[in-house]
């Protein structure tokens, strides 16, 4: 991939994507939204990736949108507003319905379409020294990459509606308390604590992590029947289907860990 605005690397069946603009912030313009889905798209498509990491180069994990392009582009704002969400939301679509989990390590602040890309994690990690504010209508605009469908979902509707219109600075430890994150670690180590997660996810029944990530994308769109017919046609897919289901009930049977394969 011919990636300008984020570095990509694979170990181990783990992927770590670093956000790579830190003297703009790593703030999110055109080729970085075009960058996010190149690698989402790998990510999604690829077998051998069994967890992804998503983090940020420098003192912040994303500022955002890059204001000052949207402000150069004049009259063509809209046209680039356009192209940027398609790709972006594409990008959060496959992050978010991959087998492989996504684990955020938020090392700074995250703000605006920073903090959109942080929620798209499966599970959350935040340095200690980081903020989140939704920051959007701060310069007159509205959400983005997701963030209008997830924040409710983490906070009720009450606290998103206080999270977009009033644009609260939180620290990582109100974050924390508001369910934004999975948890606050010293600075220096939230990458380590990430690939601890990472590793112990990669070498776990991906497939079926991947009906979990969807089964939940959906939940609140669903009747209760809807879901549990969903839930029948995973449940037993992956038993049909996937030698890790098979692995997973014989060594239950014999009585040892399993060794799942991510197939």
């Amino acid at each position: 991939m011919d990636l300008k605005t984020m570095e990509f690397s694979v170990s181990d069946g783990i992927a770590t994507i670093t956000l790579d603009r830190p003297d703009a912030a790593n703030a999110l313009d055109l080729r970085m939204s075009q960058d996010l889905l190149a690698v989402a798209s790998h990510c999604d498509a690829s077998p051998a990736i069994r967890a992804v990491i998503l983090t940020g180069k420098g003192k912040m994990f994303s500022a955002g949108g890059d204001v000052t392009g949207f402000a150069a582009a004049g009259e063509g704002v809209s046209e680039m507003m356009r192209n940027m969400t398609g790709f972006l939301h594409s990008a959060i679509a496959r992050f978010m319905r991959m087998n492989a989990p996504l684990i955020c390590a938020v090392n700074g602040t995250a703000a605006g379409a920073g903090l959109s890309m942080a929620l798209m994690g499966d599970i959350v990690l935040a340095a200690a020294s980081a903020k989140f504010t939704m920051a959007y209508t701060k310069i007159g605009v509205s959400p983005d990459g997701s963030s209008s469908f997830t924040l409710p979902r983490i906070v009720g509707m009450a606290r998103a509606k206080e999270m977009i219109l009033l644009n609260p600075v939180y620290t990582a430890q109100e974050a924390l308390d508001k369910g934004l994150v999975t948890a606050v670690l010293p600075d220096e180590q939230v990458m380590a604590r990430a690939m601890e997660i990472a590793t112990q996810l990669a070498s776990g029944p991906t497939l079926a992590y991947g009906e979990v990530k969807r089964l939940l994308a959906d939940s609140f769109s669903n009747s209760l029947e809807t879901q549990m017919e969903l839930e029948t046609r995973a449940i037993a897919g992956l038993s049909a289907y996937t030698r890790d289901a098979k692995e997973g009930f014989q060594a239950f049977a014999e009585k040892r860990k399993p060794r799942f394969e991510g197939r």
